[in-house]
Parts: structure tokens; C-alpha cells; sequence
């Protein structure tokens, strides 16, 4: 898919990875949703189908929080507090953490309700504040919204499935 351009773009992203994740999604096992056997977010470590989601409703999340920051005229600690870029793996392990006392019904819905917030926030912004300038260093905000959104939407899909082709 290529890199949205516009917020209909965007929007269109979002829901169609979204769309297919969920597909893919609704054929993981219950009882195998919190088996640690994917290859995790960090060099080394392993993690489960829903510890994968927990990341996917972190970023959504975070993703809300900088939007609501930005929108009060805060400065928006990207990526989050006590985070730099270059320690994505310490944080996607509080994202695990964060979420882990969720089963796996209850992750998919505090995914799609993320999803949700997210589609409504963009919806109701207009096209220029979404790509019609940089907001962080050279990236517009639509740009960082696809890049914590549908670009992982579309990475989580893919080790879903190869995760169900390898079975159990």
C-alpha cells in the first residue's frame, strides 16, 4: 500500500489494515493468544499474539495522547516520557506490560475502540493541519499518525500469519 498522501488516504490506510489484521486476528487460537512465540519487539526476546496487540493499542494510544497534547498546546514528548527513539524495545515491554492483565477478547476490543478514537480525531481535522505542514522535525502529522498506525497494522498482520501457517 503506498504512503498516504491525504487524510481520505489515511483514513482509507488505516481502515483497510485494520480490516485485515482483525481478519486475521479472529483466527488466532484463545487458548494460544498469550503464548509466547512470536519473535518479539526487542533483539532476542519472544512475545505472544497478545502482547503483539498490546503494542498495536500502545502506539494507538500514544498516538491519541500526542494529538490531545498537541491540541491543549503542550509540547508533546515524542516518543513517550522517559522514551527515546532509540529504546523502542524498553517500551514496547511496557506496552506488553500494560496490557497483560487483559484476555484476549478484551485486547481486540480496546484495539478496535483505539482504532475508532483514532479514525474519529482525523476525520475532524482539517487536510492542511494533517499534511499540509512538519510537525515533527520533517514529518507532517498525517505522516506520523500512518507511520504508529496502519504501517504497524500491516507488520503485526504479517506476523500473525506466519505465526498460523507455523501452527502450534
Amino acid at each position: 500500500m503506498a504512503v498516504p498522501r491525504s487524510k481520505n488516504e489515511l483514513l482509507a490506510a488505516i481502515s483497510i489494515t485494520f480490516e485485515r489484521l482483525c481478519t486475521d486476528l479472529a483466527r488466532v487460537p484463545h487458548d494460544r493468544a498469550h503464548e509466547a512465540s512470536l519473535e518479539g519487539h526487542a533483539s532476542g526476546t519472544v512475545m505472544s499474539p497478545a502482547d503483539l496487540i498490546a503494542y498495536l493499542i500502545g502506539w494507538n494510544e500514544l498516538v491519541l495522547k500526542w494529538l490531545e497534547q498537541d491540541d491543549r498546546g503542550l509540547v508533546v514528548d515524542f516518543p513517550e516520557t522517559g522514551f527515546k527513539w532509540t529504546q523502542l524495545g524498553p517500551l514496547a515491554q511496557k506496552f506488553y506490560a500494560d496490557y497483560r492483565h487483559l484476555d484476549w477478547p478484551a485486547l481486540l476490543d480496546r484495539l478496535t475502540v483505539a482504532k475508532i478514537r483514532l479514525v474519529d480525531t482525523i476525520s475532524a481535522r482539517p487536510e492542511d493541519e494533517l499534511y499540509g505542514r512538519p510537525w515533527y522535525g520533517k514529518w507532517t502529522k498525517g505522516r506520523m499518525i500512518q507511520l504508529n498506525t496502519s504501517s504497524p497494522y500491516a507488520n503485526a498482520r504479517a506476523r500473525i500469519r506466519a505465526w498460523l501457517r507455523a501452527g502450534p
